[in-house]
């Protein structure tokens, strides 16, 4: 499957929204110089203790070292993250309501026809912060597979009897478990929760047999051996993990689903705040302490220019749409 590929189109549309958006006030103007003077408010739209937290709680906490202004996270979980960014949608368009989304908000217009929310019309986007592999995770007293062929194997002898958790339906935990039932021809329910960290706890538990995860949330539970990884997406392994194979290695080279996430403001902020948001999260990011803190969860941090960001955005959106019609997947 394609990811980051740009056209000319779709880069042209992105700039030239971008100046459009450049045309402040001067009211706005002083507003951003001064900008921030307040604690932000920075809406996740799932449950504590999932993936966008994983990223979204050190990020805070090093923005704050570096404003002198607090970054406070509202999580908002609900509807697979619409209903956070339902929310989010109404912020004040003032650089004081920011939206920390992920890939699950480029799938859920294919979901959900009827939100009430334009993720590409309704918010300007800031900046990608991480991107990390799809990885198989499962409970290994209730997978009792050494690795991903004798999983593979174990499936197929028993079509519907293990389950998959995920974020919610139409997230890309959801939409990465019916590719890989596709692709290899397997049958295993879905049973969607609230979110990444919900599921993770009903996984380590024993309630759920397996979950295809962002690999950072999962990544400190593979470490404590909490659970197992059997496989991560894609072509090549990932540096925190070298011991678990890539798809491509055990014969799935078109499974290269990621997960990533990403920061957005209302419609009609002021484009030299959207800047100043941008700057500060990418220094951020880029000190020692976040980069470890990316690393150990087998993140990379793809620094694109806000006009990247949003062709990429487009293309997602695009390409998951392909990906809902194949799989059939409607809205609960």
């Amino acid at each position: 499957m394609k990811h980051f590929g740009f056209s000319r189109r779709d880069v042209l549309r992105a700039a030239g929204a971008a100046g459009a958006a450049a045309v402040a006030s001067p009211v706005f103007a002083q507003a951003a110089a001064s900008w921030p003077s307040k604690p932000i408010t920075m809406v996740v739209p799932f449950p504590a203790g999932g993936g966008t937290d994983a990223f979204a709680r050190p990020l805070a906490a090093q923005f704050a070292k570096q404003t002198g202004k607090q970054l406070v996270i509202d999580n908002k979980g609900g509807a697979g993250g619409t209903v956070g960014a339902s929310l989010a949608s109404r912020m004040p368009p003032d650089g004081y309501g920011l939206f920390m989304g992920a890939v699950h908000h480029t799938i859920a217009p294919s979901i959900y026809p009827k939100l009430d929310y334009d993720l590409e019309k309704d918010f300007v986007p800031i900046t990608l912060v991480a991107r990390v592999p799809q990885v198989v995770v499962v409970n290994p007293k209730r997978i009792e597979a050494s690795d991903f062929k004798g999983f593979l194997d174990l499936l197929r002898r028993n079509p519907g009897k293990y389950n998959y958790a995920s974020a919610g339906n139409g997230t890309s935990h959801h939409l990465a478990g019916e590719l890989f039932k596709i692709q290899t021809r397997t049958f295993i329910t879905h049973i969607p929760y609230r979110g990444a960290g919900p599921a993770l706890q009903d996984l380590i538990t024993g309630s759920a047999d397996l979950m295809f995860d962002g690999l950072g949330s999962s990544a400190a539970h593979i470490k404590g051996g909490r659970i197992k990884a059997l496989m991560v997406s894609g072509n090549k392994r990932n540096p925190a993990f070298p011991d678990v194979p890539a798809a491509s290695e055990v014969g799935m080279p078109d499974y290269t689903v990621t997960t990533w996430y990403g920061i957005w403001a209302p419609k009609n902020t002021p484009a030299d705040i959207q800047a100043r948001v941008a700057e500060e999260v990418r220094k951020a990011i880029q000190t020692d302490e976040l980069k470890a803190i990316w690393a150990q969860q087998g993140a990379e941090f793809p620094n694109f220019a806000q006009q990247q960001f949003a062709g990429f955005i487009h293309e997602e959106v695009t390409r998951w749409a392909q990906v809902v019609k194949t799989a059939n997947v409607k809205a609960d």
